[in-house]
C-alpha cells in the first residue's frame, strides 16, 4: 500500500514554539523557510514510490524532481486511488463538448453559448487558515474556468462543518464564509447557491467545496494541452513567493494535531484585486485568438501546470526567469509554490509582445519562462543548470495506482420513538442549522453582480442567459450516505435534479467533489466505491453526464480524533424557462405527492434526537420528469421537493401559515425523509392528474396548524420565525 496518513507522510515543515501564532501566512512562510532543513525539503514520498522512481530513472532524483513527484503523484493531483472507479461514470452526452480531463468541462447551453464548469475542494487549507483557505479555493476554481477562455459568471459553495456548539466550529464557519464572500465580491462573480451541513465528524476537518460556471463561445474555447513544439510558455499574473509550498501533498494527508501551526506554509495567500485583473487580461488575450493553450497554476504550482500542459509533447522550463516576490528562492520553491493569481499560456513566439502588452495594460507582470519541445521530456533549468530531467509521461501520466482493501459494514440502528411531543420536536427540527434560514451567510455575498441573477430562493438558483434560465443546485446528505453509501449518493444525484425540476429545468450535467476519509481504512474505501457506483447508476438512469469533479481523501483530524462522513457532493447545472419562485397565496390547497416510508436514519430528526432508524431507499427518478412537466405548464402555484427535515421543512418553505391534516403515523408523515416526494400548492386539482398525491390542507391563517393522527399542534408566526432565524441569530450574537 502507498502511505497516505499523517504518520507515514509526516511533514518536516515544523515551526518552533517561538513562531508568532497570529503572524500572517506570508510571515510564517518566511520564518519556516529560515528554520527548515533544506536538504529534507519535499522528500515526503513513500518508500514504495521512491523505489519506483529510482528504478525508472536509474539514479537518485534531484530535490526538484522529488518535489515534482511528491506533488504530482499525490492523491490530490493523480487520483491514484480512484482512477479505476471514476472510469465507470457516464461522461458523454449530446451537449458535452469537452468532458473530464481538462481544467473545466465544456457543455453546450445554446447555439451561441457554452458553459465552462468546474468543481474543487479546499478542505485542509480552510481548517489551517479558514479565511485564506476558503478565499483561495474560490480563486483557484475561477481560474480553472477562466483558463478555457470563459468568463466566470456564478459560484456555488456547499460547506460542511462540525456542530456549532463548539466555538472553534463557529469560528471556522465565520471565517470561511467571510473568505468566500470577500473574494467573490471583489472579483465580481456572484455566489448564487450553496449548502450548509453540520455534524460532529467534521470537527477538525471542515469541507469547503466550490463550483464555478463560466460562459464561452462554443466554437472558441481554449484547452490546456500544448499544440506545437517551438511555441513558448508565458507566465502571467502575480509574482511567485513561498506561500502554498507543498499544497498538493498537504491536501493528500490527514490533519495532524498541530496542523494550524505546522501547515500554515502550505496555505496559499489570495489577492482578489489581482485576480480581477488576471480575469480581464486573459479574456482580452483569448479574444485575440492567439492563446494556443492555457492552464491555471493551482495544485503543485508551476511544476503541475507546466508538466501536465506539456504532456502532449515535452517542456523546457527556465525557473530563474519566473518573476518572483521574494529573494533567494531556490528552484524547488519556484516550481512547487502555489502562489495564487497566476496563469500559464502557450503562444507562438511572434505573439509574445502582444500578450505582454495586454498583461502590462492591466498592470500585471509576465515572464517568457519556457518552450514546448518535441522530446517527451520535462526539463527544468535554473541559471543554466539542469535541475530536473524526467520522462514527462512518467511524471504526469503514469502514476502507479493504489490498491486498497475494502470492507462493507452495517451502521443501521433501530428506530427509537423520541419522547418529546410533536410540537417540541417540530421546533427542534426547524431550529436545526441545516433547516433554518441562511440569511447570515447570504447577506455576505453579492448575488446580483453581473446582473444575471433572477432568483436564489429555495430549491435552486436561477440566472438569465439570453432568453433561457441557467438553473443551479448543489449538496448531499453525509449522514444518510454513511448509512447507505450507494443509495445515499444516488439520492444526492436525484435530489439535486429534483431541485431543478421544481423550477422547470432539465439537467445538462453533473459535477462531483468526492470528500472521504483515508482509504487506508477498508470501510472508507468501500464507502468510496459504493458512492461512485451509486452516483454513476443514478446519473445513467436520469440521462445526466458526469463531466468533471474532484477527489479529496484523507479528511481526518488527529486533534478531534474524527473521520468525516462520506461526502460525495453533487453540483448540477440545468436549463429551462426563466421563472421566479413565489410564495403561494392564501386559499391555495396543498398536496403531498408521493408516499412516505419510515426513513429516519440520517434525518434531521435523527441529528437532534438520536432516534436512529433506516436511511431512505434509492428514489425512483421517474417522478422528477413528471414534476418538471407540470412546472413547465405552470400547473402549480409553488412546489418543493421533500428532503432534509421532511414534510415539516417543506411546509415552512411553501406554507409557514397553513392548516394541515395528516393521517397515519405522525412521525413518519412529518419527519421522514423518504425521497420521491413533493409538496405542491395548487388552485385546480386537475393540475395533479397523473400523480400519486393526497390533498393535505390549505394555505392561510396566522399559524401552522397540524392535525396528525390523534394529536394536533400549532406553531405561531413568532415561533416559526424564532426557529427559522436560529442560525442567523447564533452567528450574529457570537461575532457582533
Amino acid at each position: 500500500m502507498r502511505g497516505g496518513t499523517a504518520k507515514r507522510l509526516s511533514s518536516i515543515r515544523q515551526l518552533d514554539e517561538g513562531t508568532p501564532q497570529r503572524a500572517s501566512p506570508a510571515r510564517i512562510a518566511e520564518i519556516w523557510y529560515n528554520k527548515v532543513d533544506k536538504k529534507k525539503f519535499s522528500h515526503m514520498l513513500s518508500a514504495e514510490d521512491f523505489a519506483i522512481i529510482r528504478r525508472e530513472l536509474g539514479r537518485e532524483p534531484t530535490d526538484v524532481e522529488a518535489a515534482c513527484f511528491e506533488n504530482l503523484w499525490s492523491e490530490h493531483c493523480s487520483y491514484r486511488s480512484t482512477k479505476a472507479l471514476l472510469r465507470t461514470l457516464p461522461v458523454t452526452g449530446p451537449n458535452v463538448l469537452l468532458g473530464p480531463g481538462d481544467d473545466s468541462a465544456i457543455v453546450r447551453f445554446s447555439d451561441t453559448c457554452a458553459l465552462a464548469i468546474s468543481m474543487e475542494s479546499h478542505n485542509h487549507p480552510s481548517y489551517v487558515d479558514p479565511h485564506d483557505g476558503a478565499a483561495t479555493g474560490v480563486g483557484g476554481i475561477v481560474r480553472d474556468v477562466l483558463s478555457m477562455g470563459s468568463r466566470p459568471i456564478a459560484l456555488m459553495d456547499p460547506l460542511f462543518f462540525g456542530t456549532l456548539d463548539l466555538e472553534k466550529n463557529r469560528h471556522l464557519l465565520e471565517h470561511v464564509v467571510a473568505g468566500i464572500g470577500g473574494y467573490g465580491n471583489c472579483i465580481g462573480v456572484p455566489v448564487v447557491r450553496g449548502d450548509l451541513y453540520f455534524d460532529p465528524d467534521f470537527s477538525g476537518n471542515p469541507l469547503v467545496n466550490v463550483v464555478c460556471v463560466g460562459i464561452v463561445d462554443p466554437d472558441k474555447f481554449i484547452t490546456a494541452r500544448v499544440k506545437k513544439p517551438g511555441n513558448h510558455l508565458v507566465l502571467v499574473g502575480a509574482s511567485t513567493g513561498r506561500d502554498g509550498l507543498g499544497g498538493a501533498s498537504f491536501a493528500s494527508r490527514d490533519l495532524s494535531e498541530g496542523a494550524e501551526a505546522d501547515d500554515r506554509p502550505s496555505v496559499q495567500i489570495g489577492d482578489p484585486f489581482t485576480e480581477k485583473l488576471v480575469i480581464e487580461a486573459i479574456l482580452e488575450m483569448a479574444a485575440t485568438g492567439k492563446i494556443v493553450a492555457c492552464r491555471d497554476l493551482g495544485a503543485a504550482g508551476l511544476a503541475g501546470a507546466s508538466s501536465e500542459m506539456c504532456s502532449t509533447f515535452g517542456g523546457l522550463i527556465h525557473a530563474d526567469r519566473v518573476h518572483q516576490r521574494e529573494t533567494g528562492m531556490r528552484a524547488v520553491e519556484i516550481m512547487v509554490a502555489e502562489s495564487q493569481e497566476r496563469m500559464l499560456i502557450e503562444v507562438d513566439p511572434a505573439d509574445i509582445p502582444l500578450m505582454g502588452a495586454i498583461a502590462e495594460k492591466y498592470d500585471l507582470k509576465w515572464s517568457d519562462i519556457g518552450e514546448v519541445i518535441p522530446e517527451p521530456k520535462y526539463i527544468v533549468k535554473f541559471h543554466g543548470k539542469v535541475v530536473c530531467d524526467l520522462p514527462i509521461k512518467f511524471l504526469s501520466g503514469d502514476t502507479a495506482p493504489c490498491t486498497w482493501e475494502k470492507k462493507a459494514y452495517d451502521a443501521k440502528t433501530p428506530f427509537k420513538k423520541p419522547r418529546k411531543g410533536l410540537k417540541a420536536l417540530a421546533l427542534q427540527v426547524l431550529s436545526h442549522p441545516e433547516v433554518a434560514r441562511r440569511d447570515w451567510v447570504a447577506e455576505q455575498y453579492d448575488h446580483d453582480v453581473q446582473t444575471r441573477t433572477v432568483s436564489i430562493a429555495h430549491d435552486a438558483a436561477v440566472l438569465r442567459l439570453g432568453d433561457a434560465a441557467l438553473v443551479l443546485s448543489c449538496g448531499c446528505n453525509p449522514r444518510q450516505i454513511y448509512l447507505k453509501p450507494y443509495a445515499g449518493t444516488a439520492n444526492a444525484v436525484y435530489e439535486n435534479a429534483a431541485n431543478l425540476a421544481c423550477m422547470g429545468a432539465m439537467p445538462l450535467c453533473i459535477l462531483d467533489c468526492l470528500n472521504f476519509a483515508s482509504p487506508v481504512h477498508p470501510e472508507i474505501y468501500w464507502q468510496l466505491e459504493q458512492s461512485i457506483l451509486g452516483m454513476g447508476d443514478m446519473a445513467r438512469r436520469m440521462g445526466i453526464p458526469v463531466v468533471g469533479g474532484n477527489v479529496s481523501l484523507y479528511n481526518e483530524s488527529d486533534e478531534f480524533n474524527t473521520k468525516i462522513k462520506p461526502t460525495p457532493t453533487i453540483g448540477i447545472v440545468g436549463k429551462g424557462q426563466v421563472r421566479v419562485w413565489k410564495q403561494p397565496a392564501d386559499g391555495c390547497e396543498l398536496a403531498l405527492i408521493g408516499t412516505a416510508g419510515a426513513h429516519f436514519g440520517g434525518s434531521v430528526l435523527d441529528a437532534v434526537t438520536g432516534c436512529g432508524g433506516a436511511a431512505p431507499d434509492e428514489a425512483d427518478p421517474a417522478v422528477v420528469d413528471a414534476i418538471r412537466a407540470k412546472v413547465e405548464k405552470d400547473a402549480f402555484e409553488a412546489v418543493t421537493d421533500l428532503s432534509q427535515g421532511g414534510l415539516l421543512t417543506a411546509l415552512s418553505v411553501i406554507a409557514p401559515q397553513a392548516t394541515v391534516r395528516l393521517s397515519g403515523d405522525p412521525y413518519v408523515q412529518l419527519f421522514s425523509e423518504t425521497y420521491g416526494r413533493f409538496l405542491a400548492a395548487f388552485t385546480r386539482e386537475s393540475a395533479l392528474k397523473g400523480l400519486d398525491y393526497t390533498v393535505i390542507g390549505e394555505v392561510g391563517g396566522d399559524s401552522l396548524r397540524v392535525t396528525a393522527g390523534k394529536g394536533s399542534f400549532a406553531i405561531s408566526r413568532t415561533e416559526m420565525e424564532t426557529a427559522l432565524s436560529s442560525l442567523t441569530r447564533l452567528m450574529r450574537q457570537s461575532y457582533h
